[in-house]
């Protein structure tokens, strides 16, 4: 039986700790979200990257389509925001088949890519996500390494979406005969858990508690309520992103 933790913010858990285990990482609004968007669209890979000029590097090295299109496209944010000179920002919508489908997508983000290279040294890393959500619990249901739950955050701080999407996979995985809750269920798995219960029975439900999480407050200023709605959609694919920190890349 594997045991489940959470760590609801990525400075909350080490190399060390995720070393033989599978990593899931979560960064619902919106870097997870949006890689999952790019490879249901035919993305080839993504390559996450920590910072602007190392992705525009890489991605001017990728070579061209047959078609004589670049092979590679720069995406991501900072500050929530278009980075200048990048191809695409952190929207899920813009990660179409017509954009991204056999290309490179080279990432960073303020919160989701430095989350999942933080996660290197674990076996393997998923993209988790509330529109892949039943795929990822598929996919680790069938685990006996331990699995650590990895919430992004949103710029050091602890942000409710992620932890809501940490909680639905334990919550997921505790239903089967394989996972059991109880004694080795840490203080942060349990935090997890309990905000998605809580959520999954309140009037405002999934959708309400993203909406007002800190992130949420986030994009709800920036003007992406659309974005929102699409990162608290369920099982939108089936697909599970991984992440191989042998060759950082990201592929399906």
């Amino acid at each position: 039986m594997s045991k489940i933790f959470a760590h609801l913010l990525p400075a909350l858990v080490t190399e060390e700790t995720v070393a033989g285990g599978v990593a899931v990482v979560f960064d619902i609004l919106r870097a997870t979200t949006t890689i999952v968007h790019a490879m249901a669209a035919g993305a080839s890979k993504v390559i996450p990257t920590l910072d602007e000029q190392t992705a525009m590097e890489l991605a001017r090295k990728a070579a061209p389509l047959a078609d004589g299109r670049a092979g590679a496209v720069t995406g991501g944010e900072r500050r929530g925001l278009l980075i200048p000179g990048f191809d695409l920002d952190n929207n899920p919508f813009a990660y179409t088949p017509e954009v991204v489908a056999g290309r490179t997508v080279v990432f960073t983000t303020s919160n989701g890519t430095k989350a999942m290279l933080h996660c290197r040294a674990a076996d393997v890393v998923y993209v988790g996500a509330f529109v892949n959500l039943s795929a990822l619990v598929e996919q680790l249901s069938r685990e006996t390494r331990p699995i650590h739950l990895v919430c992004a955050g949103t710029m050091g701080q602890i942000s409710l979406e992620d932890c809501l999407a940490a909680g639905a996979v334990a919550h997921e995985l505790f239903k089967q005969n394989s996972y059991q809750e109880g004694e080795e269920t840490d203080d942060q798995l349990g935090l997890a858990v309990s905000a998605y219960r809580q959520a999954l029975n309140s009037t405002e439900g999934l959708l309400g508690a993203v909406s007002r999480s800190f992130g949420g407050r986030n994009c709800t200023r920036l003007g992406f309520t659309k974005q929102i709605e699409r990162a608290a959609s369920l099982n939108l694919f089936s697909l599970v992103p991984v992440f191989h920190p042998e060759t950082g890349e990201i592929t399906v």
